[in-house]
This record gives C-alpha cells, sequence and structure tokens, in this order.
C-alpha cells in the first residue's frame, strides 16, 4: 500500500495519530509546510504536554544522530522529531532512513520536510511505498487560486466570506499566505459569526495601496472617468506607487483580452481557467467588457505602456501622466 497523500493548500491531510508514523511534507511554499509541521509538534503536545520537539538538518543525520533524537529523555518517552531539507541527505543516511521509516517507534512522530524539485527523488520515492509514511504536499498556488486560500482559511476559523471580499483581500493585501493568513485570522475575529463582505473588509484593508490600484483601474474599464480620477489621486495621496496603478489597469485590460477571445461556447469554470481568474471574476469581467471592442482594447493598452514607460522614467510628472493614461483608457472605450 503507496502512502496516503493530501493537499497542503490549507495544510489538512496531517493524521490524526501522528505517533509511530512519519509525516513527509512536500513542496515549495514555506508558510504551507510550517503549518503543518506545527500541527504535528501540536498534535504530540496534547498526547503528552511533556513531550519534547527535537529538530535537525538531514545533511548532517546519520542513524546514530537519528536514534539519538528518538530515544526518550527523563521528562517523557513521546518525542517529535523533525529533519528539514530532506534533499540533502547523505546518500549513506538513505538506507537506514529507509528501515526506520517502514517501522517507526510506536512513541515517535517523524516529520521528514522536504522543499520540492528533483534533488533527492529518489529518496521521496522509496518513502512514499512505505505504509508508515503519510505525505502532506504544498504546491505553490497560482493567481486564481488565492481567493480559494483565503475562503479556505475564514472557514478553518469557522467564518464565511463573499467571493468578491475574498478577492478584495487579495488585491489589498497581496499574495504572500503568511500576510493572508493573519488578515483572515483577524477579520474572523471581529466579525465573529457575520458573512465577510467587500465593505468589511475594505474598514482593515481598504487602504492598502495595491488595493486602490485595482480601483483605478475598475472604474476605468467601466467608463467612469470621474470616479477613476478620484481614486487616482487619493492613492497618489497616500504614496500609492505610480507603477502599480499602470500595473493593474494593464490586468485588467488583458482579463477582457482574453475573456473576449476565449473560444465560443465555453461556461462556468471551464471560462474562468481560459482566462485564468476565479470563476465570480469572469462576471465582473463580462459587465466590464460591455462598450469595448477589440480596437478598443488596443487603442488602451498602448495608452497604458506609454504612461508606463512615462513613469519609469521619460516623463517628469508621473501624476500628470497617469491622468492622461486614465482619460485617454476611458475615451478608448467605445460609447454604447
Amino acid at each position: 500500500m503507496a502512502a496516503r497523500s493530501s493537499s497542503a493548500t490549507a495544510t489538512r491531510g496531517v493524521p490524526r495519530e501522528v505517533l509511530g508514523a512519519v509525516v513527509l511534507v512536500t513542496g515549495p511554499e514555506e508558510f504551507l509546510g510550517e503549518r503543518a509541521i506545527a500541527q504535528v509538534r501540536a498534535s504530540v503536545r496534547r498526547t503528552d504536554p511533556e513531550s519534547e520537539v527535537s529538530e535537525t538538518a538531514a545533511s548532517t543525520l546519520t542513524m546514530a544522530e537519528l536514534g539519538d533524537l528518538a530515544a526518550p529523555s527523563l521528562f517523557s518517552s513521546i518525542r517529535c522529531v523533525v529533519v528539514r531539507r530532506l534533499e540533502d541527505l547523505p546518500e549513506e543516511s538513505v538506507p537506514g532512513l529507509l528501515q526506520y521509516a517502514a517501522a517507526p517507534a510506536d512513541e515517535v512522530a517523524l516529520v521528514l520536510a522536504h522543499g520540492g524539485g528533483p534533488k533527492g527523488s529518489g529518496v521521496l520515492a522509496k518513502l512514499r511505498k512505505l505504509d508508515a509514511v503519510h505525505e502532506v504536499r504544498s504546491t505553490t498556488l497560482s493567481a486564481r487560486e488565492f481567493p480559494g486560500f483565503v475562503v479556505d482559511e475564514l472557514r478553518g476559523h469557522g467564518a464565511r466570506i463573499e467571493p468578491d471580499a475574498a478577492d478584495f483581500l487579495v488585491q489589498a493585501v497581496g499574495q504572500d499566505l503568511r500576510s493572508l493568513s493573519a488578515a483572515a485570522h483577524q477579520l474572523a475575529n471581529d466579525f465573529e459569526g457575520r458573512r465577510l463582505t467587500t465593505e468589511m473588509v475594505k474598514q482593515y484593508f481598504g487602504g492598502r495601496a495595491e488595493a486602490k490600484s485595482f480601483a483605478v483601474a475598475d472604474h476605468a474599464l467601466h467608463g467612469h472617468a470621474a470616479k477613476a480620477l478620484e481614486e487616482l489621486r487619493w492613492a497618489l495621496e497616500r504614496g500609492t506607487a505610480p507603477v502599480l496603478v499602470t500595473s493593474a489597469v494593464a490586468a485588467g485590460l488583458r482579463g477582457l483580452a482574453k475573456l473576449m477571445g476565449a473560444p465560443r461556447g465555453l461556461r462556468g469554470n471551464d471560462l474562468a481557467r481560459e482566462v485564468g481568474v476565479p470563476p465570480w471574476k469572469v462576471d465582473v469581467l463580462r459587465r466590464q467588457a460591455h462598450g469595448w471592442d477589440a480596437d478598443g482594447l488596443g487603442r488602451a493598452i498602448r495608452c497604458v505602456a506609454r504612461a508606463d514607460a512615462d513613469i519609469k522614467g521619460q516623463a517628469s510628472d508621473a501624476a500628470y501622466a497617469l491622468e492622461k493614461m486614465v482619460l485617454d483608457v476611458v475615451r478608448a472605450r467605445p460609447s454604447r
């Protein structure tokens, strides 16, 4: 029987019983990997508050050292042993580790952490074949998966969030999982029992530079020049980097172009995958697409490219360049 495996998008899948088992934590996403390790530690401590946790680097691991780490202490026979950077395990230590993983000690929880990549893949393949090994995998999230991460985080705190509010939180906080997790925890505590809306999220994170940049873009693509200019001036007064504004408008235009160029007949999740956005975002893009055609999009994209070059050194007044960009983008949208 092969080792059991689960995704660590929210680090689910850490086994209920970690003693007498080997938890193999793999993948490049450091935050998710650390969460899985922390869950194993917490599980061991729930079994025995006096249990000890030991850590070592795989590059120095010998069977003698592993034996010392797993040996009972004066205070408790329950142990948690964490071996980091399994990809650096010396070749001569592989047979001994596999022998231990095939029959782990009943009172020890062993965590083997591998950072992803091809190095050390041979030992991973052998570990995955062992019954006592339970793998928790973490993968790098794509841009459209971050709102889902937010939804899962809040669900873990017993809270719910509307899809557009989850996307806004990602735009406001950025794509750092540790920051998103902390933001979700704060929102769940402060709005306990309530379904989170965009307005609630804005109370805490509406002033973030990235969020204001996307607000400028949304108004411009809808053809609302006055609102876009108002958001732009507010953002610049509070220190938003001009490049964030051009980047947000460019991203919005790319989304419209992908939507308008998508094969006919695509619906729902298939269309979202084609465009590269969460499913709910397709509805936003559809509303923005009213009034746009291919020629208008081409003109708007060229306007943004000129503004981007201007703010990166070819013009002396970045604010003027951005205001001109907003007006030119709105004008590029044919009237209906």
